[in-house]
């Protein structure tokens, strides 16, 4: 049996001398590796679906969502496409301006948890020593602690807790996983060749990490942030339904607190918890795919090993040579 490279230009991880451009295509494939994958692209457009409705939900909204009316416990019509409350309030309505909270809190609190994250794991990772010992120590005992009655305990000490507040006080409950994952990470990344040639030629600390550590754990760092993106809106979702956060502000879970209170299940009406549920079922569903298809992205254990045509086998890993293996008779 021999190996052989399907194409010179790609089974080598350089490009070749006088070749900068099939270099450069090589790494634009690379980067739109991610974008083939099914998985992520239906996650991304369900995502991006929910981000529109965020951005002009508040003006398709055809009724003002706290705006009571006589059509009271009505249900799906052309009328009130979603139904209405007892009180005749269009749902709707309310799951339109409802989305942009939901979204609001999700992505501030993932930003802000996974910048703490990156800065707590890869310092310790890098630096070593007392430093390490210092900020795992701290991770450790935020790891520890439960994320959701603490935020319960804040938020109820808090006179009005808007979407931003509740997303800082998530993201301060959610950066410790996300921060020892990246620790080890960055461990296994500090004695490599080219962080050891950069140190080498001078290079300063920062730059180090900036310029060799950081490319090599932004797969990781997003599939985090996607993680920790969630757990917010889970987060914000149960505040909302147990009454705990401002129901002023109009969320899928205030939907669900409000259809809880007055006993909707109880007097058959479907369309008043339904729609929410299923809104918090699709964004799950797609914040999960996405982060499935970081997954592969990321370990090409996880990805398709190739197909098997005859004798023939490609491999298709992304980053990984594309190969050929011939048997003795293909080659007869």
């Amino acid at each position: 049996m021999t190996v052989q490279a399907s194409d010179p230009a790609v089974a080598t991880s350089e490009p070749p001398p006088g070749d900068p451009a099939g270099g450069i295509a090589r790494a634009r494939r690379s980067r739109l590796t991610f974008l083939r994958n099914g998985k992520a692209v239906t996650g991304l457009v369900i995502l991006g679906i929910f981000a529109v409705l965020a951005v002009i939900g508040p003006w398709i909204a055809p009724y003002d969502p706290s705006g009571m009316s006589n059509d009271i416990l009505q249900p799906p019509s052309w009328k009130h496409l979603l139904g209405t409350t007892q009180t005749g309030e269009d749902i709707a309505s309310q799951l339109l301006v409802g989305t942009r909270g939901v979204l609001v809190v999700g992505f501030v609190a993932g930003f802000f948890a996974t910048v703490i994250s990156v800065l707590v794991g890869v310092t310790a990772g890098f630096l070593g020593g007392l430093g390490d010992e210092l900020l795992s120590l701290l991770s450790n005992v935020f790891l520890v602690i439960p994320g959701l009655p603490l935020i319960i305990i804040i938020t109820s000490f808090l006179p009005d807790a808007s979407d931003v507040i509740i997303a800082v006080v998530i993201s301060v409950t959610a950066w410790a996983w996300g921060a020892r994952v990246l620790r080890a990470q960055t461990l296994s990344l500090r004695r490599r060749d080219y962080v050891e040639a950069a140190r080498a030629t001078g290079e300063s600390t920062w730059r180090i990490i900036v310029f060799e550590i950081l490319p090599n754990l932004t797969a990781i760092i997003a599939s985090g942030f996607v993680g920790t993106v969630i757990f917010a809106v889970l987060s914000e979702i149960t505040l909302s339904f147990i009454g705990v956060a401002n129901i002023s502000n109009w969320n899928w879970g205030t939907v669900l607190f409000w259809a809880q209170n007055n006993q909707a299940l109880a007097q058959n009406a479907w369309w008043w918890f339904v729609p929410a549920g299923l809104c918090i079922a699709l964004l799950g569903t797609a914040l999960s795919l996405i982060n499935f298809g970081i997954d592969e992205f990321v370990n090409p254990r996880l990805r398709t090993a190739g197909r098997s045509t005859g004798g023939r086998v490609r491999m298709r890993t992304g980053f990984t040579p594309v190969v050929r293996t011939e048997q003795k008779g293909d080659r007869a």
